[in-house]
């Protein structure tokens, strides 16, 4: 069996999925059509051409934009049920969605027209295919907390639809610790905690996001590498890291995938994990995130195993479900011969 073929059959989680940014351009020309939405371009090839990204900014503007032309209840639901459909065949058991209440309500999207549509698609997705996801709720960091404060109470209706937290957006100039309050709020309700740290951050914002918002995962967090005594504890700790290859590279977080930590970081035994944050516009959904990388860094079976494997150890499910998931992933490599055999060309 090839790297290819294994990989995609491979059980895994994704752990670090942001909902708008699997609109692909072909369903944004659907749906601009549907609303009667006036797209800035004039062909599915011109909004292609246009994913050509310079840092995080020059993206979020694009990603912003595109986000106009969802709408009604059934935007979100098509949204949500053609991204789990397609991470199923990836091999996706378990996902863990991020998704941005405020690029949405601060467009006059009432909350529950999002969340309806989200939470029908997971649960039709599930029936139909098996897969298992749950959402977070991400704060926009390039705004004031206190508008993720008032974010958290809109929510409260739909508690129950809501595993956890996160903070996303740019990162640049706007540290963790500037939403305590927000994060605090969701910690006492039981919550589980997130937050992007330490792509385009430095790594000391890894470190806020730990000690001042308690976080279990950190997104991204490749910068850690720069504080060597923040990788140890990491390791330590076992802080899971969900990378992002493909984007790292289309946000020249990395120039080369060649150049990359991820391997550097699993050998130091911290529990990364691979994930594909925004696949519509960096160029690829979570496996073919595990092809590149495996390519790139030449990891072998046994280190893509090992990737997977953090990918289940990591999510939040309860730990009875995490170990069915972790046994299914053992017998599968145990029927292509251990995960120390060989690929295939």
């Amino acid at each position: 069996m090839t790297t290819d073929s294994f990989i995609r059959g491979l059980p895994k989680a994704e752990l670090h999925l942001h909902i708008e940014g699997t609109l692909e351009p072909e369903m944004t020309f659907d749906l601009a059509e549907r609303n009667g939405v006036v797209l800035p371009y004039a062909s599915v090839d011109e909004i292609r051409a246009a994913y050509e990204f310079t840092d995080l900014q020059s993206f979020l503007d694009i990603y912003y934009q595109g986000c106009a032309v969802l709408v009604t209840q059934q935007d979100f639901y098509d949204l949500m049920y053609a991204y789990l459909v397609r991470a199923h065949a990836d091999g996706v058991r378990r996902t863990e969605i991020f998704f941005d209440p405020q690029t949405h309500t601060e467009r006059g999207i009432a909350f529950g027209v999002f969340m309806d549509g989200f939470a029908r698609a997971i649960d039709d997705a599930g029936r139909e295919t098996g897969i298992s996801a749950a959402l977070i709720l991400c704060f926009l960091r390039h705004l004031p907390a206190e508008a993720a404060v008032a974010t958290w109470h809109e929510a409260q209706p739909y508690r129950d639809r809501i595993l956890g937290v996160g903070l996303d957006s740019s990162e640049d100039g706007f540290p963790p610790e500037l939403f305590a309050e927000p994060y605090a709020l969701a910690r006492e309700a039981g919550l589980r905690t997130v937050a992007h740290a330490g792509e385009e951050g430095p790594a000391a914002y890894i470190l806020s996001a730990l000690d001042t918002l308690g976080v279990e995962r950190i997104d991204h967090g490749v910068r850690c590498e720069e504080d060597p005594a923040l990788v140890e504890r990491l390791a330590a700790e076992g802080v899971p890291l969900t990378v992002c290859p493909l984007s790292n590279l289309e946000l020249k977080v990395v120039d080369r995938l060649e150049d990359h930590g991820l391997k550097r970081l699993l050998d130091q035994g911290v529990k990364v994990t691979v994930n594909s944050d925004d696949p519509a516009y960096f160029g690829g959904y979570v496996a073919d995130n595990y092809v590149a990388v495996a390519d790139a860094l030449a990891l072998d079976r046994a280190d893509v195993v090992t990737l997977a494997r953090n990918s289940l150890e990591a999510s939040f499910l309860d730990e009875a479900a995490k170990q069915r998931l972790i046994d299914e992933l053992d017998r599968y490599v145990a029927g292509f011969g251990g995960a120390e055999s060989r690929y295939s060309s």
